[in-house]
């Protein structure tokens, strides 16, 4: 029995029409970057596992998808540490490489490696897939692409500053109608866990005010009990959930709760400064808000961190990133600073697609499709469409001289714009008819007059 076709939950194929709206949106995206001054890279699809591992923290180590070793390898594994029930250490042993779970790891990998080579600040974009074992729903996938930018090197708040500039120039060119970036200050939110007495728990804190949105206060208030956050502190954090206002009227509300952490005064005095910047300087399309929930689960941030939603859509966020001190130090370099941003394509193409924003120049079919009748005919035919391929117009010649009804049916189905009839009695006069295939109108042409005016349209 053939076996019946099928994908793994979590992946998709893209048909031609797609990958040409795709095209289109990773093509904006680079633009921007390379607008900038960003540099492209690129990094394997898969690392090895003591690269990934432990640098997202245990909700993200349990997401990385593990590459089982083969051959002599598999044979190596650490039984001992099986009997041992170091399950840990047997899983290391048994899959040594590991699919990427996000370009930032990997990236800091590379500029350690590679650092003899790069002059600092290095700024670098990297558009390739990665891989996430989550649930599969509406927006997530378990593979997806990311569209990164950052630059490490600097601590210059300046570079907060422009990659918030270029959140709002890449949305703002794909025509997202409303988006807000939400923007935060790590050492705002472990300025937080100092003054409710739990700083070493700041993860745990991180982790569950980051789920606000999908869980609701009451939720995140049960998941930090269920982590052992004392009440007390409960107590104290709760407010926080209240916080309403302007982004000026927050800020001082948390110059108040913070007054006694140097750290989280620290943070504000960071977040005020990119604010007043891109006050001062203005963003065309974006609403800039200042969230004291936003966390992102993520271990290695320090400083800024950034979300960006489209408003209007249910869709998770849509962009992040945020700054992290000493990624690099991890891999033994220590003391270079970076900072970054990531689009998250796929959920961009889903909320365009939804609003249906892609330009009908990126849908339009084909160019042109000659439709012939014999053997004399589809000479003519190709040396005309050598021609216009080489003024750069796409073109395609009908394989066969089958029924005219036929050939017509293809065009339509591959939304051709222009259709060339060539027939024995064009063949004779060095003519043929063109057919606008959108208005149905005809016209009898020169091969010259064909053409240029090909060339015009």
């Amino acid at each position: 029995m053939a076996q019946k076709p099928s994908i793994p939950k979590g992946t998709r194929d893209f048909l031609p029409m797609e990958v040409a709206k795709r095209t289109y949106l990773f093509e904006t995206i680079k633009t921007v970057f390379k607008r900038y001054g960003y540099a492209p890279i690129e990094t394997p699809s898969f690392e090895l596992s003591s690269t990934l591992m432990g640098k997202y923290g245990d909700e993200g180590d349990r997401l990385i998808f593990r590459i089982l070793n083969s051959g002599e390898k598999m044979r190596k594994a650490d039984l001992d540490a099986l009997a041992q029930d170091n399950l840990p250490k047997f899983a290391s042993s048994l899959a040594e490489k590991a699919l990427r779970y996000d370009l930032t790891v990997p990236f800091a990998r590379f500029v350690v490696q590679h650092q003899n080579d790069l002059t600092f600040p290095f700024k670098r974009y990297q558009i390739q897939p990665v891989w996430r074992a989550d649930r599969p729903q509406h927006g997530r996938y378990q593979e997806f692409f990311q569209c990164d930018a950052d630059v490490v090197g600097t601590d210059s708040l300046l570079c907060e500053v422009e990659l918030i500039q270029i959140f709002d120039d890449v949305l703002t060119q794909l025509a997202i109608p409303s988006f807000t970036i939400k923007l935060n200050n790590r050492k705002i939110l472990s300025g937080i866990a100092e003054i409710c007495g739990e700083a070493e728990r700041i993860v745990d804190l991180t982790v569950a005010i980051d789920k606000l949105d999908k869980i609701g206060e009451d939720g995140v208030l049960a998941e930090l009990s269920q982590k052992g956050i004392s009440d007390s502190a409960i107590e104290r954090i709760k407010p926080l959930f209240q916080f309403a206002g302007s982004n000026q009227e927050k800020l001082q509300l948390m110059r108040t709760y913070l007054s006694e952490s140097e750290v989280g005064m620290k943070g504000i005095e960071e977040l005020e400064y990119v604010m007043n910047v891109i006050d001062s300087m203005g963003l065309k399309c974006a609403n800039l808000e200042f969230d004291l929930t936003l966390a992102r689960g993520l271990n290695y941030y320090t400083g800024a961190i950034f979300e960006v939603k489209a408003n209007n859509v249910n869709m998770g966020s849509i962009c992040g990133g945020g700054r992290y001190d000493d990624l690099t130090g991890l891999f033994g370099l220590k003391g270079l600073s970076g900072v970054g941003i990531s689009f998250g394509a796929d959920r961009i193409y889903d909320v365009m697609t939804e609003l249906d924003l892609f330009p009908a120049s990126v849908t339009s079919g084909l160019k042109v499709l000659f439709i012939h009748f014999g053997e004399q005919e589809v000479s003519s035919c190709l040396r005309l469409a050598r021609q216009l391929r080489e003024k750069n117009i796409d073109c395609e010649v009908y394989p066969s001289a089958a029924k005219l009804q036929k050939q017509l049916k293809y065009a339509n189905d591959r939304s051709v714009q222009y259709v060339v009839l060539l027939g024995e009695e064009e063949f004779a006069s060095e003519t043929l008819t063109l057919k606008n295939m959108e208005s149905g109108a005809q016209e009898k042409l020169s091969y010259a007059e064909f053409l240029t005016k090909m060339e015009q349209l």
